[in-house]
C-alpha cells in the first residue's frame, strides 16, 4: 500500500443471504483514497454504494458478509477483524458523516455532552479540555456562538447546523478517512454548497481522505477529485472528475450525466435511463447493464460475457465491450 493511500480496497466481493440463498451484491470492487483527495462513489440507489461503505466500516448486517478481497486502512487489513478490533478504528481512524445527522446525534442529549464524550473516548482528554476542544471544532466548521450551541439539543438546530455539528464531532477525533454518505441530500442548495466548501477546506487542513457517496452529479462536480461509477454491484468506470465529465466512456455513466437537466438552456429535456434497475436476485448474463444499454445491439458479446476493466487513457478505466473492441466513445 502506497504511503499516501489512506484506504485501499482491492477485488472486494460481498454477498447477502436471502431465504437461505446467497446473492452477490459486490463483485470485484477496487479503488483507493489518498490523503487530501475526495473519491466520489456514484450510481443509482441499489448500485452498491452503501454496501461498499458498510464493508469498509465493518457494519454489514447479519445476513451480509465479505467473501473475498482486501480492505486496508492505513496499512491495516480490516477484513477478518473481529467487531471488537474494528471498533477501535471507527471514530479514531475513520469517521462517518451521515445523510441525516439526527440519526447520528442523540436528540435527548445536548450537543456539548455528545461532543465531550466523543473527545474523551477518542482523544483521551479530560472533561475541561474536551469542552475547550468542542468549542474549537465548532468554530472550525463555521458555527457562530459555539459556547451557546453546546448547551442546545440537536432538535433546536437547523438541518445545516446539525450537519456542521456532526462534521465537527467526526473531525475532532482526527480520522485519516472521512466517509460521507450523501451528507448534503437533506439540505437546501445554498447550505449544500457551504457544506461542500467546508469539507474541501477541512480535508486539506487535516490531510485526510474523503470517500463521498452520492447519486447527485452536481455534487460530484463540486467536490470530486476522482469518480468511481458503480452499477448493480460492479465498477463500470473510474477516472478523474475532468476525464469523466469530458469523456464519459461507459453508457451508464453517459446516462447518468444526460439525466441531469441543464438549467442554463431555455428549453431542456431530462433524459432518463431507460428500463429498470435489476433486482439483487435477478440473473443477467454478460454485462449487467446490457438490458438498458442503447448500444447493446452493436455488440454480440454484451449479452454473453461480462466486460473487463480497460484503461482507455492514463488513469481512466471503463468496463465496456465497445471500448475494448475499438476504443469507442459513446454519444
Amino acid at each position: 500500500m502506497e504511503m499516501d493511500k489512506v484506504l485501499d480496497v482491492q477485488n472486494l466481493h460481498a454477498v447477502f443471504r436471502i431465504n437461505k440463498k446467497e446473492y452477490e451484491v459486490l463483485h470485484d470492487i477496487s479503488f483507493s483514497v489518498r490523503r487530501n483527495e475526495t473519491v466520489c462513489i456514484v450510481g443509482e440507489s441499489g448500485c452498491g454504494k452503501s454496501v461498499t461503505t458498510l464493508c469498509v466500516m465493518g457494519l454489514l448486517p447479519k445476513n451480509g458478509r465479505v467473501t473475498s478481497g482486501s480492505i486496508r486502512l492505513d496499512n491495516t487489513e480490516l477484513t477478518g477483524l473481529s467487531q471488537k478490533a474494528i471498533r477501535k478504528f471507527r471514530g479514531s481512524k475513520m469517521g462517518m458523516i451521515f445523510q441525516e445527522p439526527m440519526t447520528a446525534l442523540n436528540p435527548l442529549l445536548t450537543v456539548g455532552y455528545q461532543m465531550r464524550e466523543n473527545l474523551i473516548l477518542h482523544r483521551g482528554v479530560d472533561r475541561k479540555k474536551a469542552n475547550e476542544m468542542a468549542v474549537e471544532y465548532l468554530t472550525k466548521v463555521g458555527i457562530a456562538n459555539p459556547e451557546q450551541r453546546l448547551k442546545q439539543f440537536p432538535f433546536q438546530l437547523s438541518g445545516g447546523l446539525r450537519q456542521r455539528v456532526l462534521i465537527a464531532m467526526v473531525l475532532s477525533a482526527q480520522p485519516d478517512l472521512l466517509i460521507a454518505d450523501e451528507p448534503t441530500t437533506a439540505l437546501d442548495v445554498t447550505i449544500q454548497k457551504q457544506v461542500l466548501a467546508l469539507l474541501n477546506h477541512l480535508k486539506k487542513e487535516m490531510n485526510a481522505g474523503i470517500m463521498f457517496i452520492t447519486h447527485d452529479l452536481g455534487v460530484v462536480a463540486e467536490i470530486a477529485d476522482r469518480i468511481v461509477v458503480l452499477y448493480a454491484g460492479r465498477k463500470v468506470e473510474e477516472g478523474t472528475v475532468e476525464q469523466i465529465f469530458r469523456n464519459p466512456l461507459h453508457p451508464y455513466t453517459v446516462g447518468l450525466i444526460n439525466a441531469v437537466p441543464d438549467v442554463e438552456k431555455e428549453e431542456f429535456v431530462i433524459q432518463p435511463i431507460p428500463g429498470m434497475f435489476p433486482n439483487i436476485t435477478e440473473e443477467i448474463p454478460g454485462c449487467r447493464f446490457n438490458p438498458r444499454c442503447p448500444h447493446a445491439a452493436e455488440c454480440a458479446l454484451c449479452s454473453k460475457e461480462a466486460p473487463k476493466m480497460t484503461e482507455a487513457e492514463p488513469g481512466h478505466f471503463a468496463a465496456c465491450h465497445l471500448i475494448t473492441a475499438g476504443g469507442a466513445q459513446h454519444d
